[in-house]
């Protein structure tokens, strides 16, 4: 599968600080890419030079192939943390402003403003100006005003900022339409659930440092510690001489779940055999930790640069 956009040691330096050191990264053409880490790493920094706004120090970035140029900004949608919309001008104004921005014809532009509008249930807001408007209606108009020109590259950094379940839900599906599309995303995000629910791949930036790097599947695989859960309708006891649980839960549906670190002696075949003489087993399951878990352990370490 070719790549549409791939940064090559990528570095970027303000007064003295080095915000950026040495990060390469490829996302591939129809794929959701991650990008995660704590405030300050350096993901904002790394995300404008993906988008033309500014240009690294040294190193490369190539979009599908060639050397990127600014030219490259008009097949690319950005939706930056801090939005950027026009209070005065209507909906249906700014939209299509920004549809002819990105090269668009007048035509073309009405026709994609119509269809979005349609699409996110927003024709009786088209009339309105920003200012009128909730912060979450807002937002939507932002996300549109990103995808109007049918992006091969959408770059989103926090989208799911503002909106409620709902619409969060929404907005998802969307990515998860234009992705089927043929648009390729890269989203930074501190909500760790959507990473592993949207994506296919992943990079961690830490201290402007690329500590992580793979896709979703193999870095839970790989973080994988030999830890099992059990559970039950009920407690029930474990003998001193069997291996001691690490903890206990009960869980919102009624279960009572026991995790267990397994080991050479200590067989997941052996805690299975152990668990059924206990009573009615209705739970058994490898504990793969999460993305969050995964973060947190990488950070908290200072993460030694990991590629899977």
């Amino acid at each position: 599968m070719s790549t549409v956009i791939e940064a090559i040691d990528v570095c970027k330096t303000f007064g003295e600080q080095r915000v950026s050191k040495n990060i390469s990264l490829a996302v591939r053409e129809g794929s959701i890419y991650g990008l995660l880490g704590p405030n300050g790493a350096g993901k904002t920094t790394l995300i404008r030079m993906l988008s033309t706004i500014t240009q690294p120090d040294s190193g490369e970035i190539r979009f599908r192939g060639d050397a990127l140029k600014e030219v490259h900004a008009h097949q690319m949608g950005y939706m930056p943390e801090e939005r950027g919309l026009y209070k005065k001008m209507t909906v249906a104004e700014q939209l299509l402003f920004f549809a002819e921005l990105r090269g668009l014809s007048n035509r073309d532009a009405k026709a994609a403003v119509k269809h979005w509008l349609q699409r996110l249930d927003m024709m009786d807001w088209a009339r309105k100006k920003v200012e009128e408007i909730s912060k979450g209606m807002a937002q939507k108009v932002q996300f549109v005003s990103c995808v109007l020109h049918n992006p091969k590259l959408l770059i989103l950094d926090e989208p799911f900022s503002g909106f409620d379940p709902v619409n969060a839900d929404l907005i998802k599906d969307l990515i998860l339409e234009l992705k089927r599309g043929g648009t390729s995303v890269i989203f930074s995000t501190h909500r760790m659930d959507n990473v592993e629910s949207l994506c296919d791949h992943l990079a961690i930036i830490h201290k402007g440092e690329k500590v992580l790097d793979g896709s979703v599947s193999e870095i839970r695989r790989n973080h994988f510690t030999g830890m099992y859960d059990v559970g039950y309708h009920e407690e029930v006891v474990w003998d001193l001489g069997e291996a001691a649980p690490l903890s206990m839960e009960k869980n919102s549906d009624g279960k009572v779940v026991y995790r267990f670190q397994t080991s050479e002696v200590f067989t997941p075949e052996h805690l299975l055999s152990a668990a059924m003489l206990k009573g009615k087993l209705v739970h058994y399951t490898e504990h793969i930790p999460s993305i969050h878990e995964i973060f947190v352990d990488t950070v908290s370490k200072g993460g030694a640069p990991i590629a899977l």
